[in-house]
């Protein structure tokens, strides 16, 4: 099935699917009762990709058929968020009758909010010049008569952005809004509901929890910021420059004054926790004055490395927010050995795919 030509009514069938298989991956572990996060079953995710047609005077988004690898145009897509869809139809409109930003026009990358803001990303094969940002600012003035809405432009070597390269969201999280820079090109969590519900989990999950926190691959600080509420002190680690910017720049928004973000990967933090390197940006940090008792986890589908998850099982509280099950169940063959998992949650951030998103909480055996 297309993504394009999704039924709503299936969603709930196809979700049990997951909820069963989840439920029987893990079951040599003796989890806990199953928690299961749904997400709306249309217009649900804030990004969107697609590749760009030429026909003649004509100009079409299109996407690729998973099966038979043919391209088909795209002119309303169910899973992007209702604000993609509005502005991918009204933007098209004005790319074709305009020769210059047309020209050369590969791809369109949306990233939206919740709360209404939008930020287009124009791909090109041509470098692109003063005639090309005069184009692009009389098209952005049309657009901001009914959005609020940056446009980027991209070629080799080369980003123009026409005013911002970011937009700022705002999650409803517990009853407190939180501010958030989410970046162009850099990642954000696609599905914004759904990403509510598993900060909400993580929170209520770690409520109890004692000392501070540690959080590795933090990003921009989408569980970082909500989460610091429940500990002492956050010490929170990116490698992405652009991500540890936003992070620095969502505490300041948030007015939060317990978290500490170091730009370095899970393997550097484990060197310089282990004395094994110093790092001239950990320069008036001392690692030894936190008191980290739990440590939170995100890492990419290729799940931990062997020598973070050796660190990780020295803690006494673990949350562990995976992408990818196959990878969740190894990390957990080697820490139910030191751990019992107590909290256990599924959360659907891709619908009507294979895709599932699985939250862990682990607390240290006697």
């Amino acid at each position: 099935m297309r993504q394009t030509e999704i039924n709503a009514d299936d969603y709930p069938c196809q979700l049990q699917n997951k909820v069963e298989f989840i439920s029987q991956y893990f079951t040599e572990f003796a989890m806990p009762a199953l928690n299961v996060y749904a997400s709306e079953p249309l217009n649900y995710r804030m990004r969107a990709e697609f590749r760009v047609w030429h026909d003649g005077d004509n100009l079409y988004h299109i996407m690729f058929d998973q099966q038979t690898k043919q391209k088909y145009s795209v002119e309303y897509f169910p899973p992007a968020s209702a604000l993609i869809n509005q502005v991918m139809a009204d933007l098209i409109g004005l790319l074709k009758h305009n020769a210059i930003a047309r020209r050369k026009l590969f791809q369109v990358d949306y990233l939206s909010s919740l709360s209404g803001k939008i930020v287009v990303s124009l791909l090109y094969h041509k470098t692109l010049d003063d005639e090309w940002t005069a184009a692009m600012q009389v098209i952005l003035t049309e657009l901001r008569q009914k959005y609020e809405i940056d446009i980027i432009g991209r070629a080799k070597n080369q980003k123009i952005a026409i005013d911002k390269d970011y937009l700022l969201e705002s999650l409803l999280i517990k009853g407190r809004e939180y501010k958030f820079k989410h970046i162009e090109n850099s990642f954000t969590q696609p599905n914004a509901k759904v990403n509510i519900k598993m900060i909400e989990w993580a929170i209520d999950a770690t409520k109890d929890c004692q000392g501070d926190l540690l959080e590795l691959y933090c990003g921009l600080g989408n569980f970082t910021l909500p989460m610091a509420q429940n500990f002492n002190r956050v010490l929170a680690t990116e490698i992405a420059k652009s991500s540890v910017a936003a992070a620095q720049f969502n505490i300041a928004a948030n007015h939060i004054e317990n978290v500490t973000v170091l730009r370095m990967s899970s393997e550097e933090f484990v060197q310089a926790q282990q004395q094994v390197r110093q790092f001239r940006r950990l320069e008036g940090i001392n690692l030894s004055d936190f008191d980290c008792q739990t440590i939170l986890v995100d890492p990419p589908r290729s799940g931990l490395d062997e020598e973070t998850l050796s660190m990780v099982k020295e803690y006494a509280n673990i949350v562990y927010i995976s992408c990818n099950p196959e990878t969740l169940k190894q990390n957990l063959e080697t820490l139910s050995l030191t751990h019992t998992v107590t909290h256990f949650a599924l959360f659907d951030q891709f619908p009507y795919t294979h895709h599932s998103e699985c939250g862990v909480f682990l607390t240290k055996q006697a």
